[in-house]
């Protein structure tokens, strides 16, 4: 039977990235995004390239807390026990806290915290012992800078959140790591003006980290993962 793992946000970028490293080690999946077409997209690409592995997708806005529910109600029903959780769900909206449209924060609070915190929440029953969970927090989590507003309070706080998950689930010996990527191309890059490809890490990149870290044996864990470009922050 093959190992299990969970990931959201999972049609783009990082999170895309992450479940084709995870396919590629013979790993089912449960994914899910706010775009079925996206999801269609990818189970058509896993169908094809990960023939031994079975994926199931679900639509669910994870910054509502009814649609984290059903989705975690969704993977239980496919997967009696989850191997790997990623709580990859997120979203960037650049500003300054002082001019930012109000209800930035309420939104980024929604869907870079209470989306990991809730389906945390759900699916810790069916997390088995040396079972692992990631979660997308950000350099972000650690360090202020012009024009990252609700967004880095938001990562502030998923980086809390997993801190205080690492001690209340270490004795069960289910492991956690909080993911830090500085810039890294994605969806949010687009537009004209872009810095020069080798200025930002690929995806590809923070999926083997990823990966590396899951590889370690029972006795070790991998608490904090920050990647940055090789030439600095932007």
């Amino acid at each position: 039977m093959n190992k299990t793992a969970v990931i959201s946000g999972a049609t783009k970028g990082i999170g895309l990235a992450i479940a084709h490293a995870f396919a590629k080690e013979g790993f089912d999946l449960a994914v899910c995004s706010r775009n079925q077409e996206d999801l269609d997209l990818f189970a058509r690409a896993f169908a094809k390239d990960y023939p031994n592995s079975k994926v199931w997708t679900k639509v669910a806005d994870l910054s509502k807390v009814n649609q984290v529910k059903d989705f975690a109600r969704f993977v239980q029903t496919q997967f009696p026990t989850v191997d790997v959780l990623i709580n990859n769900a997120g979203v960037f909206l650049p500003g300054d806290i002082l001019t930012e449209q109000e209800g930035t924060l309420e939104s980024q609070i929604e869907t870079n915290l209470y989306s990991a915190y809730y389906l945390t929440r759900e699916l810790i029953p069916a997390i088995p012992k040396h079972g692992h969970i990631f979660n997308m927090a950000s350099i972000a989590s650690f360090m202020a800078y012009p024009g990252g507003g609700s967004y880095t309070i938001s990562k502030f706080a998923i980086l809390g959140f997993s801190k205080v998950l690492r001690e209340e689930l270490k004795k069960q010996y289910i492991k956690v790591t909080s993911i830090m990527p500085g810039a890294t191309w994605s969806n949010s890059w687009q537009g004209d003006n872009l810095p020069p490809y080798e200025r930002l890490m690929p995806p590809e990149d923070i999926a083997t980290m990823v990966i590396a870290a899951w590889q370690l044996g029972p006795s070790s864990v991998v608490e904090d993962l920050v990647i940055r470009p090789q030439l600095g922050d932007l």
